[in-house]
């Protein structure tokens, strides 16, 4: 999958367990980057907020910052103790047409292994 993404200034979501670190590695004692994390991250640019998005309860909190920022993943905000159920993202669309909201759905533990680019024309 690639996405195709104008060169404004984006906000990224991204779920924690199974997306960013393997699903529950907190709870088995330590939590470990899934394959191609850092790199998709290195990626996005500097002016792009990014918000993690989690189930853990708040206590967690503290620790996977810390983790986060041990292995050089960028963040804005966390938001902790969500439902465990779907999250649904709404927006509205551009004049132009251009999409402003996406939504990827990754396999669980499968890492970050899709591509994204700026399409200048958008």
């Amino acid at each position: 999958m690639k996405l195709n993404l104008s060169n404004l200034a984006k906000t990224w979501l991204f779920d924690v367990d199974g997306t960013i670190v393997e699903h529950n590695g907190h709870l088995r004692g330590e939590d470990c980057l899934l394959k191609g994390v850092k790199e998709f991250f290195a990626n996005i640019s500097a002016d792009d907020k990014i918000i993690i998005l989690t189930a853990r309860e708040k206590k967690h909190e503290s620790a996977l910052m810390e983790f986060l920022t041990k292995n050089g993943i960028r963040y804005d905000h966390i938001i902790s103790d969500l439902p465990f159920g779907e999250r649904i993202l709404i927006n509205d669309e551009k004049p132009s047409g251009m999409k402003t909201a996406y939504a990827v759905n990754i396999k669980r533990n499968q890492g970050l292994d899709f591509e994204f680019k700026i399409d200048e024309s958008l």
